[in-house]
């Protein structure tokens, strides 16, 4: 059985094309693209306790299994090859994308044309078509071929048409099929030649005119983005020889440098720190919660805030290398993350293209008129189809760009406008991921709240977990001082202790107090309360007594009950938890969310191996998580998704599309957003095809002239290109178009 029979099936899903009792022929059309994987893929196989030989072929996307049949039944085998082909998943991913995105023929890239050049053509051609009308210059008459080439009017035009004509030529050349630019050139030739220049200047004019909004758009697009990423001061102090200061641009910055940053700016390059000491915020690319204070010779990264100290930074990555800038580049040039709907319209439109030039002939041939073949060359499917679909993608990440989204590519528009399926991550996601003192609860009449507090306080002081940094800032946001202690000792994966005048101070886990002999039978009525309420807790001794529980909890992020109900009315009906947490806290929330369904208790690797399962079954997967620990899980769903302001350089790379603010109304939005641009694709389809074909239908009638048949097609390009900037309105707040 040939791959091709297997092309409407999930990438990673097999399904059994031959059976017999201990032999199996499997297809599936990942194994199309792992050429050069095949001896690793079999290996994998053959490690299989009940295989006894496995044959691979690439070229069939086949694999021939031989087994004990006795030992293992059908769907066991086909569990166990898509377990085993989904460890391939990336390889095969990237090559099925690259495939799909070849285009048919060469197309000129309007993101490369400068805008200026383009609206000074369309000033020009304008200006010239105005002169031909007004002086009645449009036809030449008495004049050889070489003549009415020669005229004002026909030289601007081919001036005017020159990448048309370049482009048209090159894509003869090159791959021997003709593009859009080849109808045109010989459209607007043929029309010179039969000195018609008015109908030459009007298909250059509004062709330059259709391309100047798409590249505009695409234009707008590069600067939202850079806007969104764009990371460290407009101006630095820049350390001169002599050691005195100078503040300059940010852009004029060199490699090996040195600056000076001081406290409560931003870092502006990648380097390490020359001199001096500060405490640095550097969560929007680490990932990591606390500031740090960092020394000499200590790295720093571009976006890291100084919340306190001075210090001076040699210079080591700057520009263009920093990965904010790979990101702005990977976006700019991705062409093989192109929407498939954009690669249907190129290939839709490069299979048309050929048949103008057959109706051009063929009407030819029985009319015998130049004019109504010229109709067949002017009026295309092509223009319309080609540059509103790319305008409208376009458009739509522009426009979340300027509400702090960033979309890496047009297809992950598509892929999110169709998906049925969002998981969520719990802890950074779902949650603030800035955990809270909630409750306080003393065991002992000796004991009150501020002095259970404090003693927490003292053996957490120079802890860097989460759950330490809770218990300071309620002592901070109470104004308690945190009394003075001994060194403090932290055991790994318990707790941590401390010495406070004459007694020992113990905050961790169960097990931490059992194996220091503290009793915790007082504790079960305390410790069923806090559980009941989903909060985390910790035990506090003193001495060889239990002290207190203190209860903190990640809270919610604000509106997320809100973000999940307008999901639900946008028709998302299976909306899953993936949690590392227990499965006590992910069940509480889950029912608090009204989720689908759950699991707890995750590795990141497991997260990424739920997504895979889903998808293997047909489903079209959203995986939006905080981008660290759900790195995995984000890379291996059809869209990841990265929410919150403490974004990571990890999670940019490993989602498909990051959310800058913590708000959750901007999910349902999104997707409205990607739904929208969808329906303005199919809009735009329809009404090129339509008029185009009524346009055809009458050129070939000879009921349309020549120039009203440029005109026609023109002005419907530039009619269903200006329906696709309606995207650059759409209000991301009311989730819908202006």
């Amino acid at each position: 059985m040939h791959w091709k029979n297997l092309i409407k099936e999930p990438l990673l899903k097999c399904r059994i094309l031959h059976h017999i009792p201990g032999r199996m022929r499997i297809g599936c059309l990942a194994i199309r693209y792992l050429d050069g994987y095949e001896n690793d893929l079999r290996e994998r196989i053959d490690g299989l306790e009940w295989v006894k030989h496995a044959a691979i072929s690439v070229i069939t996307a086949n694999i021939v299994v031989q087994y004990e049949s006795d030992e293992v039944s059908p769907e066991v085998i086909i569990s166990e090859m898509e377990e085993i082909i989904s460890l391939f998943s990336i390889p095969a991913h990237q090559r099925e994308r690259e495939e799909k995105n070849k285009l048919t023929v060469n197309e000129r890239r309007l993101q490369e044309e400068p805008l200026g050049s383009l609206l000074r053509n369309v000033l020009i051609g304008a200006g010239a078509l105005t002169y031909a009308l007004i002086s009645e210059k449009g036809k030449v008459h008495g004049a050889n071929h070489l003549g009415r080439l020669l005229g004002f009017t026909s030289l601007t035009s081919i001036s005017l048409a020159l990448p048309i004509i370049k482009s048209g030529f090159e894509s003869l050349r090159d791959t021997g099929k003709p593009n859009a630019d080849t109808l045109s050139s010989v459209a607007i030739l043929a029309s010179l030649l039969s000195g018609n220049t008015v109908s030459a200047l009007t298909i250059s004019v509004l062709a330059d005119t259709a391309e100047l909004i798409t590249a505009f758009s695409m234009n707008k697009t590069r600067s939202a983005i850079r806007d969104m990423l764009s990371t460290g001061e407009k101006f630095v102090w820049k350390v001169l020889e002599d050691d005195n200061l100078i503040k300059i641009r940010a852009d004029k910055i060199q490699i090996e440098d040195r600056i000076v940053v001081h406290s409560g700016e931003i870092v502006s390059v990648d380097g390490y720190i020359e001199k001096g000491s500060a405490l640095i915020d550097e969560s929007s690319i680490t990932g990591e919660f606390m500031p740090r204070e960092k020394y000499e010779k200590e790295k720093v990264f571009a976006g890291g805030v100084v919340k306190s100290g001075t210090i001076r930074v040699f210079a080591e990555k700057i520009k263009e290398d920093t990965a904010v800038a790979r990101i702005i580049h990977m976006v700019e040039e991705a062409t093989m993350y192109k929407a498939q709907v954009q690669n249907i319209a190129d290939r839709f439109s490069a299979q048309l293209i050929p048949l103008n030039f057959a109706l051009g002939a063929i009407v030819y041939m029985v009319t015998g008129s130049i004019t109504r073949a010229l109709n067949m060359l002017v009026i295309d499917y092509s223009c319309g189809i080609r540059l509103s679909t790319a305008t409208a993608l376009t458009a739509a990440i522009s426009t979340g760009a300027r509400s702090g989204i960033l979309i890496k590519g047009s297809n992950y528009l598509e892929m999110l406008a169709e998906t049925e399926t969002l998981i969520f991550d719990k802890t950074g996601t779902l949650t603030e991921g800035n955990p809270e003192v909630k409750s306080v609860i003393p065991l002992s009449e000796d004991i009150t709240e501020k002095e259970l507090l404090s003693l927490a306080a003292a053996a957490e002081e120079t802890s860097t977990h989460p759950i330490a940094f809770a218990i300071l800032e309620k002592m901070k946001a109470r104004g308690w001082k945190i009394p003075k202690h001994s060194v403090v000792e932290v055991v790994l994966a318990r707790g941590v202790k401390t010495q406070l005048k004459k007694d020992i101070i113990m905050v961790g886990n169960a097990k931490f107090m059992k194996e220091n002999g503290i009793s915790l039978d007082e504790s079960s009525d305390a410790v069923s309360r806090l559980m009941l309420r989903g909060e985390n807790f910790v035990y506090v001794s003193k001495g060889d007594t239990l002290a207190g529980l203190i209860g903190i909890m990640d809270p919610l992020r604000e509106n997320m009950k809100k973000s999940i109900n307008r999901l639900r009315n946008l028709n998302i009906d299976d909306i899953i938890l993936l949690t590392g947490d227990v499965e006590q806290q992910a069940e509480l929330v889950a029912s608090r969310m009204m989720f689908d369904r759950f699991e707890a208790e995750l590795l990141p690797e497991d997260k990424a191996k739920f997504a895979l399962q889903l998808q293997s079954k047909g489903y079209s997967v959203a995986m939006i998580g905080d981008g660290i620990n759900d790195a995995p899980a984000l890379a291996y769903a059809d869209v990841g998704i990265a929410l919150g302001s403490k974004r990571t350089d990890l999670a940019m790379e490993a989602a498909d599309i990051t959310i800058c603010s913590d708000d959750p109304l901007t999910i349902p939005a999104l997707i409205n957003l990607s739904r929208s641009t969808m329906r303005i694709v199919r809009q735009n389809f329809a009404t090129s095809i339509g008029v185009n074909s009524i346009g055809l239908v009458l050129g070939a009638m000879g009921v349309l002239p020549l120039f009203w048949g440029a005109f026609l097609h023109n002005m419907t390009t530039v009619a269903v290109v200006s329906n696709s900037l309606r995207l650059f309105f759409f209000d991301l707040n009311k989730t819908q178009l202006k």
